[in-house]
C-alpha cells in the first residue's frame, strides 16, 4: 500500500519547495489578464499489487483471498506457505500488510513492521516501501525514524518500485536545503515506473524550470497523463495550461470540463477558478447562484476570495434561492 503521508503531503512539499511556482492570487480576478493560476492539491492512491512470489509464481490463494477480502483465509494460506518456505517473501509481506490494515486481527503497526523488515531483508522491495511507509509515520508505538525509512525507500527504489521512488523525492525536497535536481530524477523514474502522482509532480518541476530544464510542452504532456489518471491536482495544473495555451494548444471549453471535474471532487482551486467564470460568463454562460456557490465550497476548503465575495454577495431572491438548491444538493441535505 502507499505512503498515506508522505503520498498526501507531496503536492504541498512540491509547491512549497517551488518558490516561484504561480498561486492563487485569491484577492484579484482568475481572469486577469485572460489567464489562470495554479496551485495544487493532494490526490489519493489506489494501492499497488503485491510482487510476485520469488519463485515467479503469483501470489496465489493468499493474495486472491486478501483481494477478495477474505483476509482470515489470506492470513492462514499465508502463513501455511510461510511454514513450507520460510523464505516466501511475498507471503510474510502479506502477513505485515494483514497486521497494518488491521485485517483478521487487531491492527498492530509494530507487528507488522516485523514481518515487512524480514521480507525486506529477504529482497522483497514492496515490503522494504511498507517498512519505510511505517517508519517514517511512526505510528502505533512504533519509533519515527526518517534515516532508517529513507533507507528501506532506497532499498526497494533499487528495484525500480515508484512508490518509493516518490517519497525518495518527497524526501529531497523537504530536506534543510531542497535537492530540486534530484527531487526531479526521482519523479522521472517514478513516473516511468507507472506512478501518476510522480508525473505530476515532475510535469510542474518541469513547466518551472526547477532542477530539471524548463519544457513546458513536456510538463504539458506529462500533466495530462496525471490528470487523465484522476490525479486532482494534474488535473487543476494541466487545465488551466490548457485554458490559457501554455504547452498544448488553447482549448478553454476543454479546460473548464477539467476543472468541473476536479471542482466536483472538492478542489478548492478547481472550484475558485469556476466561480470566477460563472460570474464572467466566459466559457460557460454568467450565473451568479453557482458562482456564489462553487465559492462558497472553495472558502470551506480553506481558499477566500475577497473579489468573489463581492460580486456574488447581492444575489436576487431567485438566484439566492438556486444558489441554497445547489448547496444542498452538493453536500446532500
Amino acid at each position: 500500500m502507499r505512503i498515506s503521508l508522505a503520498l498526501a503531503l507531496l503536492p504541498a512539499l512540491v509547491q512549497s519547495a517551488l518558490a516561484q511556482a504561480p498561486t492563487p492570487n485569491v484577492a484579484s480576478p482568475l481572469l486577469n489578464l485572460g489567464g489562470l493560476g495554479a496551485g495544487p492539491a493532494a490526490a489519493p492512491a489506489l494501492p499497488p499489487p503485491l510482487p510476485p512470489r520469488a519463485d515467479g509464481k503469483p501470489a496465489d490463494l493468499a493474495f486472491g483471498a486478501y483481494q477478495r477480502g477474505n483476509f482470515l483465509i489470506a492470513l492462514q494460506e499465508a502463513e501455511r506457505r510461510i511454514d513450507e518456505n520460510p523464505k516466501d517473501a511475498a507471503a510474510i509481506t502479506l502477513v505485515g500488510v494483514i497486521y497494518r490494515d488491521g485485517a483478521a486481527v487487531g491492527r498492530n503497526e509494530l507487528e507488522a513492521s516485523k514481518w515487512f523488515r524480514i521480507a525486506s531483508g529477504l529482497g522483497d522491495p514492496e515490503a522494504a516501501f511498507e517498512l519505510g511507509a511505517l517508519l517514517l509515520g511512526g505510528a502505533g508505538g512504533l519509533a519515527r525514524d526518517p534515516t532508517g525509512a529513507k533507507a528501506q525507500f532506497e532499498r526497494a527504489a533499487a528495484q525500480n518500485h515508484p512508490g518509493a521512488l516518490y517519497n525518495l523525492g518527497v524526501m529531497a525536497l523537504g530536506d534543510e536545503k531542497p535537492d530540486y535536481a534530484r527531487a526531479a530524477q526521482y519523479f522521472l523514474r517514478a513516473a516511468q515506473a507507472g506512478d501518476d502522482n510522480a508525473a505530476y509532480s515532475y510535469g510542474v518541476m518541469e513547466r518551472e524550470g526547477k532542477g530539471v530544464a524548463q519544457n513546458v510542452t513536456e510538463a504539458a504532456r506529462w500533466l495530462k497523463r496525471a490528470a487523465d489518471a484522476g490525479v486532482i491536482a494534474g488535473q487543476v495544473e494541466y487545465a488551466i495550461m490548457l485554458f490559457n495555451g501554455v504547452g498544448a494548444p488553447r482549448d478553454e471549453p476543454g479546460a473548464v470540463e477539467i476543472l468541473k471535474v476536479a471542482a466536483a471532487k472538492g478542489n478548492p482551486i478547481a472550484q475558485n477558478r469556476l466561480a470566477h467564470l460563472y460570474v464572467a460568463g466566459r466559457v460557460v454562460e454568467r450565473d451568479l447562484a453557482k458562482a456564489a456557490a462553487w465559492n462558497a465550497f472553495a472558502k470551506a476548503g480553506g481558499l477566500t476570495d475577497e473579489g468573489l465575495d463581492v460580486q456574488t454577495a447581492n444575489l436576487t431572491p431567485e438566484e439566492r434561492k438556486r444558489f441554497t438548491q445547489i448547496v444542498r444538493e452538493r453536500i446532500g441535505f
